[in-house]
């Protein structure tokens, strides 16, 4: 028997790991527009929602956020994805672009990972170490993109043995039917596919 939602996302074991949902990636002035637009149609809604449930349910958010020097010095140059938005849209430290998106917190308990290179947050990051320091073995992804960094971060986390639970309304790629290509198709082979309104509702929360 398939355990239950309720059980492979229990608060005592669970964290969410908010993946770039900061002002250069899905804010109203973001770089890549049409994925900025993507994801505030129903991921980020979504995601506003999670957040404070998951936060009263004592599930811990990590959000995982990139940035970049002016200079670019340490950051990969080495595929179109680091060059699309680049002069764009700003993500040197301390910029509207490399923080949390105000409507997401961060609330006091919530932990920030930032990183300089790569396309998802767990290779080469301290991730993985930060959550099994909080005792995590179920992480819930959302956040962006479904084209990239989404699929990346649940097949590091895979290989790392946790389990992986992903809210299909609280991720977004585009197109959307190419986003829900890559859940129907690898994600569901990987996670626990479900939805914010099943997850608020196996943590009590509604």
């Amino acid at each position: 028997m398939r355990p239950q939602l309720a059980e492979i996302a229990a608060p005592g074991h669970t964290a969410i790991v908010a993946q770039e949902c900061q002002g250069a990636v899905i804010g109203p002035d973001a770089g890549l527009a049409m994925l900025a637009e993507e994801a505030r149609r129903v991921a980020l809604p979504n995601i506003v929602r999670l957040l404070p449930a998951a936060r009263a349910a004592g599930i811990h958010i990590v959000h995982c956020l990139v940035q970049r020097r002016p200079d670019g010095l340490g950051s990969n140059h080495n595929a179109k994805i680091f060059t699309m938005s680049h002069g764009a849209v700003d993500i040197t430290p301390g910029t509207p672009g490399a923080e949390v998106l105000p409507e997401l917190g961060p609330e006091p308990s919530d932990l920030i990972l930032r990183r300089w290179h790569g396309v998802g947050p767990m290779g080469g990051t301290d991730l993985d170490a930060v959550l099994r320091n909080l005792g995590v073995s179920t992480v819930v992804v959302v956040g962006v993109s479904l084209n990239i960094a989404i699929p990346n971060l649940v097949m590091d986390a895979v290989n790392a043995a946790y389990r992986v639970v992903v809210p299909k309304d609280a991720v977004a790629g585009i197109p959307a039917e190419y986003g829900d290509a890559i859940i129907a198709n690898t994600l569901s082979l990987l996670a626990t596919i479900t939805t914010t309104d099943d997850l608020l509702a196996a943590w009590k929360v509604s």
